[in-house]
């Protein structure tokens, strides 16, 4: 799950509320260990996803700093393309490798 985490500080345009509120949720949920939470802990979920939503607001807006030049999603994106393609080129290999008599 936490793999749908991106990272939001440094961006040009920064991280919009939905993105902090996202990572937020799938924190919580990686941590409750379920996706959705039972009748019983539903406050107690909204909560938290409320609590860390606000302190990683805090955190990307206000208390991180840098002197690097602001990165665009599409950058990243296309950071993570080539390691998929590099991945996969990997594995290929690997397979041909096994397979030669």
């Amino acid at each position: 799950m936490c793999r749908n985490i991106r990272p939001l500080f440094n961006f040009a345009p920064p991280a919009t509320e939905d993105e902090i509120n996202a990572a937020a949720l799938q924190y919580v949920r990686k941590v409750a260990g379920t996706t959705r939470p039972s009748k019983d802990n539903e406050a107690a979920f909204a909560d938290a996803v409320a609590a860390i939503a606000a302190v990683t607001r805090e955190l990307v807006r206000e208390r991180l700093s840098t002197k690097a030049p602001p990165r665009t999603r599409e950058e990243l994106a296309a950071q993570a393309k080539d390691r998929g393609r590099k991945r996969e080129l990997r594995i290929v290999g690997r397979l041909v490798e096994t397979e030669k008599p």
